[in-house]
């Protein structure tokens, strides 16, 4: 058996740290910089690091790895902790890729939710309709990978409920989602059918303010806050993997908390 050689340049470890540095998921380079050292990523992926390049693919390599271990762990009947109303995070912090100034304003009575891939009825839904369902609320924490939490009230319809609704194959791989602020993401189907998993429409009991995502979005207290889309427009079920806004750029595509 002929073993791939591993080969190093003089600035190997300075490679492999500034890539470390710019990878975008903090939780990746957490993740890499405690657990993996420049000859243990060449071994754990048979990469040769001798460019910026074998170093790239070595932690696309790792972090799908990641995603594939966290999927196995995941317990789609294992609860996020609930808090009483008494903890909520006063005012609840504004988190997005822009600025609060720059926060779409969408007019809900015009607002129309798409549906397309794999459901049998594609329909478009009013807020009305939604608004109209089997509503639900919890007390949860949201967890921001810069390293933040805070705990806030959401009120709204089980993703599950609506997902089996509308005839979506719930043997699908992925559900995603695009929004009005052009942000993107999707999660797993097991995520999207987890009890906690919340088409949000209400925030501390009234309608959900346009900077934490009007007039819906998905909250999910078992995944990091990238991964709760806001001002969501369309809705996709897909056996492609779908990727995402941040995950596109080097998050971790599961994200789980």
């Amino acid at each position: 058996m002929i073993k791939k050689k591993i080969t190093y340049s003089k600035d190997s470890e300075l490679m492999l740290a500034d890539a470390i540095r710019r990878v975008a998921a903090p939780s990746r380079r957490t993740f890499l910089q405690r657990t993996i050292t420049l000859g243990g990523l060449a071994l754990l992926t048979g990469c040769s690091l001798d460019d910026d390049s074998s170093i790239e693919s070595a932690l696309g390599q790792v972090s799908q790895w990641n995603d594939r271990v966290q999927g196995k762990l995941f317990d789609p009947n294992r609860l996020a902790p609930t808090y009483p109303d008494s903890m909520i995070t006063r005012p609840f912090p504004f988190n997005a890729f822009y600025g609060e100034d720059e926060v779409p304003q969408i007019d809900g009575g015009e607002w129309r939710l798409e549906l397309s891939g794999m459901i049998a009825d594609r329909t478009p839904w009013t807020l009305r309709k939604l608004r109209a369902l089997p509503q639900t609320d919890q007390v949860t924490r949201h967890i921001c990978v810069e390293g933040w939490s805070a705990i806030g009230k959401w009120g709204g319809v089980p993703f599950a409920t609506f997902l089996k609704r509308v005839g979506a194959d719930l043997n699908a791989k992925y559900v995603g989602f695009k929004c009005a602020d052009d942000y993107y993401t999707s999660i797993d189907m097991a995520t999207a059918l987890h009890p906690q998993t919340l088409m949000t429409l209400t925030y501390d009991g009234q309608t959900l303010p346009a900077q934490y995502g009007y007039p819906m979005k998905l909250r999910m207290p078992t995944k990091l806050g990238y991964k709760n889309p806001k001002h969501i427009q369309a809705i996709f079920v897909t056996n492609a993997y779908p990727g995402g806004y941040w995950e596109d750029q080097g998050y971790n595509w599961f994200g789980g908390s």
